[in-house]
């Protein structure tokens, strides 16, 4: 049995397959209001292999001239982000075991060749409210390690309505995708996978 860090919760299969649909039809209507981008990296401005956008009171980006940040509008369109769509403010209640609201929930969309390095996710002020995963669409092979580089990483195969949680010891986990398998679901009608990133970025009041 695969044993992970501390604080990183796998939940499989959490999202029945009517929730994950009815989600899918959520996420298009975001993407809708706030149009996928790309993100690039800072400094070098070298683009991501994911699309992305955000929906909640903040969303987070980056580019190159001024980095990764937490702001209130689409950094394309200039408007502000849609709200979190329902369910996943009622998931967020039913694990985040935080008392407090999310402020951003990141979109972001996996092509077949698309994957993401290892990063801890410490743009945020407030650390005691944990990040909730969510996968849709295509499988795919996500990585966890440490809170420090240096540490070992342990890999499984998150498939489409399983439900990760970084909490407590394991929020600021080292953690990644390495690979999508693509063709492994038919939630989307076009494949590839969505993940959706629930987090809270600043203090309570």
């Amino acid at each position: 049995m695969l044993v992970l860090p501390k604080g990183v919760r796998h939940m499989p299969g959490y999202l029945s397959r009517a929730v994950q649909e009815a989600l899918v039809e959520d996420v298009r209507q975001v993407v809708q209001e706030a149009p996928l981008f790309v993100p690039t990296m800072p400094r070098t401005g070298k683009e991501m292999t994911v699309r992305m956008t955000n929906c909640g009171s903040l969303g987070w980006v980056t580019d190159k001239e001024h980095g990764y940040r937490y702001q209130p509008m689409h950094p394309v369109t200039g408007t502000p982000w849609p709200p979190i769509p329902d369910v996943l403010l009622q998931l967020w209640r039913d694990v985040s075991a935080y008392p407090h609201p999310p402020e951003a929930c990141l979109v972001n969309f996996y092509s077949p060749d698309a994957k993401m390095g290892l990063h801890q996710d410490r743009d945020e002020i407030d650390f005691s409210a944990p990040v909730v995963s969510v996968s849709l669409g295509d499988d795919c092979l996500f990585r966890v390690g440490q809170s420090t580089r240096e540490g070992g990483t342990k890999s499984l195969r998150l498939k489409s309505g399983d439900v990760v949680v970084l909490g407590d010891e394991g929020r600021l986990c080292f953690h990644g995708v390495d690979r999508i398998y693509p063709s492994t679901s038919a939630l989307l009608k076009n494949g590839g996978r969505i993940n959706l990133t629930l987090r809270r970025v600043t203090y309570p009041g």
